[in-house]
């Protein structure tokens, strides 16, 4: 994939994780495109905001983008590696891709994916990074809570 491309559908994610953030939640967003570059749903992560512990930024993404026929060639962007939960949604409706921000602060099962044939795009992009460790760093409570840390 074209690392422009994958950029400025990272910028798509990266918004929505802002806006998570200023609503109080968890700065991770998420966006769904379409084989042809077409954005088919956006969403950030809204665990805090709706009370639903299964309201990702990849789900609320997958969501928003509604009931597709088949999801072989769309691609999942999102601002932080998915955590298992989340690849089991790639696997389960077959993602063909998924553009990463970042993997420094957690990394979920993206290598996981790749060797089930998901094509894996990690931009290590810096704006991703900064959101994340700011966010670890004001609420880490909340922060072990949605990455299920049950002993942190």
């Amino acid at each position: 994939m074209d690392q422009a491309q994958a950029r400025s559908w990272l910028a798509t994610a990266v918004e929505e994780a802002r806006t998570g953030l200023a609503e109080g939640g968890i700065p991770i967003g998420a966006a769904l495109y379409g084989p042809d570059g077409t954005l088919l749903g956006r969403g950030h992560n809204r665990r805090v905001q709706d009370g639903d512990p299964t309201m990702h930024a990849e789900t609320a993404a997958f969501r928003s983008a509604g009931r597709q026929r088949s999801y072989r060639g769309t691609t999942m962007v999102t601002t932080l590696s998915p955590c298992w939960y989340c690849c089991g949604l790639v696997r389960q409706f077959g993602i063909s891709r998924v553009v990463i921000g970042e993997a420094t602060t957690f990394r979920g099962g993206h290598d996981w994916l790749a060797r089930h044939g998901v094509e894996i795009v990690l931009l290590d992009d810096p704006e991703s990074i900064e959101l994340m460790r700011g966010f670890v760093i004001e609420r880490p409570e909340l922060w072990r809570e949605d990455i299920g840390d049950r002993d942190g």
